[in-house]
């Protein structure tokens, strides 16, 4: 791969100086996985009788639970209470456990003293809450490669929604252009930190110049940035921040939106109920400030000590390090594509920086077909679709005709290069082989015909 580069400050975090620099030292065959998960030794059958291991290129929608988290939730469920105003030593245990996670997570991100930390449920449910503070009148400007949760909550406001841009130049140019045509009024700038799709790193820093130039505020989607590349929040300047804990390694169902508390200070409660109140008549209410706001009811109280658990684990191998063992793979998986018969798409020139994200499609191979096989004949687990981005995804596939979607394949600190090679090797077979077992369309999936793996029991479930 060509050397790449980050546009922004030497001082921000999420720069890389190139691929090939962070490679360097992680392209022997001994390279193995940065941080042990619950599964990793997971066996699954295929549909030719074998039992193989499981490989899971599908970190970019739920990343596994790293032990480290596991053993952490076994740790607290003794001690699990309610938090919050509670007499008992467990619900003094609790409490201190919820407010140390909410320093925890904004330590990770680099959050500037000032920002706040409400837990949601995820990427989705903080865009959502940010999206349900906005001043009145506010105008939103973001961009058709954007995933779902970062598009359609703004629909509910004045937006702009920007067409893809095929340089990362050109992003700047667009944006400019549409911030000195916006309304009089607040205006906010909601931005992916690195796509969904293709895995690019959109140029932050010059953005977040950019709109505060403008007077705009800037909302940052980091679910995909974040399990990747150290983020420092304070030096990046943007005013919001969202991340799922499934996506780092805490899938426990909690994420968090970090921010400033101007808007949502002054904006009506997320959600009305216990907790967010400071005083309750028969007809008034007069409603808290900060994070407790937006956070009535009982929350998720072991989801969020997961993902603050999480944060912790991975800060302490390194952002720097989950980087450099990424950076290896990715350029092994990247390679390894470019000599098949496949399109790797991209929304940029080749030369930008990437996450272990690669969507792509075989020649001859319909993008489910082509999972279907992996999973049932191979036991390698890929997403297929167009990933919660379809206007992103029906651009980039207009061009080949692939029918609107593409195989994502995901890489994260869990991933080694035997898995890698795995993936490769199943391809090569399936372009000179074909698959070996018989595939049928049911409700718009491919399944193999018949499937006679066995699905496992799993106490008090039936699946």
């Amino acid at each position: 791969m060509d050397s790449v580069s980050f546009v922004g400050p030497p001082d921000i975090e999420v720069t890389m100086a190139s691929t090939q620099a962070l490679t360097s030292s992680v392209l022997d065959p001994s390279h193995d996985a940065l941080l042990p998960v619950v599964g990793a030794d997971q066996m699954v059958p295929t549909v030719g009788g074998d039992t193989v291991p499981y490989v899971n290129f599908d970190t970019a929608a739920s990343a596994p639970c790293l032990e480290s988290v596991w053993a952490t939730v076994g740790e607290l469920l003794p001690w699990y209470s309610s938090v919050h105003r509670g007499a008992g030593f467990l619900s003094q245990v609790t409490t201190s456990v919820l407010e140390s996670a909410r320093r925890t997570v904004s330590e990770f991100l680099g959050a500037p003293a000032e920002m706040s930390v409400m837990f949601t449920r995820n990427t989705t449910d903080a865009i959502n809450l940010l999206s349900s503070a906005l001043p009145s009148g506010t105008s939103v400007i973001t961009y058709a490669s954007e995933h779902h949760a970062n598009l359609l909550p703004w629909r509910r406001h004045q937006a702009a929604v920007l067409t893809v841009p095929s340089t990362a130049e050109e992003t700047l140019e667009v944006t400019a252009s549409a911030m000195r045509a916006a309304r009089k009024g607040p205006l906010l700038l909601a931005v992916t930190g690195a796509s969904n799709v293709t895995g690019e790193i959109w140029p932050l820093a010059e953005l977040v110049r950019l709109a505060h130039a403008h007077g705009a505020q800037v909302i940052v989607d980091a679910a995909q940035l974040a399990p990747h590349r150290a983020i420092n929040l304070a030096a990046l300047g943007a005013d919001y921040l969202a991340i799922s804990g499934h996506k780092l390694y805490a899938p426990f169902g909690a994420g968090a939106l970090v921010g400033r508390p101007d808007w949502l200070d002054a904006a009506q409660p997320y959600l009305c109920g216990g907790g967010a109140v400071r005083h309750v008549s028969v007809d008034n209410v007069t409603w808290l400030t900060g994070p407790a706001r937006h956070e009535a009811g009982t929350p998720n109280l072991v989801g969020i000590a997961a993902l603050a658990a999480a944060c912790n684990s991975l800060a302490g191998v390194g952002m720097d390090n989950v980087a450099r063992h990424e950076a290896g793979l990715l350029e092994r998986l990247l390679e390894g594509l470019h000599g098949l018969a496949s399109t790797v798409y991209s929304m940029w020139p080749p030369g930008h920086d990437h996450v272990g994200v690669v969507s792509f499609n075989l020649d001859g191979f319909t993008h489910g077909k082509l999972a279907a096989i992996l999973s049932a004949e191979y036991g390698i687990g890929v997403r297929d679709g167009s990933f919660c981005a379809h206007p992103l995804v029906d651009q980039l596939t207009a061009k080949d005709r692939s029918s609107g979607g593409a195989v994502r394949a995901s890489l994260g600190v869990s991933s080694n290069i035997g898995d890698v090679d795995r993936l490769l090797d199943a391809l090569r077979r399936i372009v000179t082989e074909g698959p070996a077992w018989c595939y049928r369309l049911v409700s718009g999936r491919y399944v193999p015909e018949p499937d006679t793996r066995p699905r496992p029991r799993i106490a008090n479930l039936d699946i």
